[in-house]
């Protein structure tokens, strides 16, 4: 078994702007780690990194570079999040051999409620896509899939790269993050469309698993299913062949435009 402390993880926090840094800052330390975050707004603090707003993933190669040589355990980690159980987390590291854990996200209301709900199902058996909000990646791991290159979802890359790697990539349900997502269909479309303009762009820059990329191929044809799921699956629906179609018009931008969640819903 690896000996994991927290002296030798560090946290890698993306915030686009001062929203939330406090917060999370005050939540790091009481976790006791050494973190870094890096911000797309120019703030007087400490602990907070400036760097343009360029995309996730410019993010973090940036932070990459401050990282202590000592670190075994990088966590990426959004600064809109506030997280549970960490240390459930920590133990999957210690006693499995995963090159990266990506952990359960929470949400109470939204659409994204229920796409959790399924997604989580499929998840615990095959890790089709993973979630960035909290991940935990072995520092020697880490290092091998650097630079990342621009994509929307930077997550999906570096969780598809390290299992081209031949790394085990593991999803954690004892240690979760509670965030709020998308309230309206509008903004679950919008979302989706990303998102999924995201997930081809990382397949086409990994080789990744021949399931993952059947899956991604039947996903257009399949997606008029969700239908089902009234005004909610429509919004699935449109946001998936949305964003499959402004793949394949050649979309290769790593910008992830940060949409405003209404209050109601």
């Amino acid at each position: 078994m690896e000996t994991i402390d927290k002296s030798n993880i560090c946290f890698i926090v993306l915030a686009r702007s001062h929203e939330g840094v406090a917060e999370k800052t005050s939540e790091l330390r009481k976790l006791g780690v050494p973190f870094i975050i890096v911000c797309g707004e120019k703030i007087d603090h400490p602990d907070v990194i400036y760097r343009k707003k360029k995309g996730k993933f410019d993010a973090i190669n940036f932070a990459a570079k401050f990282i202590d040589k000592n670190i075994k355990i990088i966590c990426l980690n959004d600064v809109d999040t506030k997280i549970f159980k960490f240390e459930k987390a920590l133990e999957a590291m210690r006693y499995s051999n995963a090159g990266l854990i990506f952990c359960k996200v929470k949400v109470d209301s939204g659409p994204q409620v229920q796409f959790y709900s399924l997604m989580d199902q499929i998840r615990r058996y095959f890790p089709i896509t993973s979630s960035g909000e909290l991940m935990l990646i072995r520092k020697k791991v880490f290092d091998e899939i650097l630079p990342i290159p621009p994509c929307k979802t930077e997550d999906n890359y570096v969780s598809l790269k390290v299992a081209e790697l031949g790394y085990h990539v593991s999803f954690c349900e004892d240690c979760w993050v509670e965030t709020k997502r998308t309230q309206t269909f509008e903004e679950e479309m919008q979302y989706k469309t990303r998102t999924v303009t995201g997930l081809y762009q990382a397949l086409s820059l990994t080789k990744g698993s021949p399931l993952v990329r059947v899956f991604y191929l039947s996903l257009p044809f399949f997606a008029p299913l969700l239908l089902v799921q009234g005004k909610r699956g429509g919004a699935w629906t449109k946001g998936i062949l949305q964003g499959y179609t402004n793949f394949l018009r050649g979309d290769k931008g790593g910008a992830f435009e940060k949409i405003v969640v209404q209050s109601k819903y």
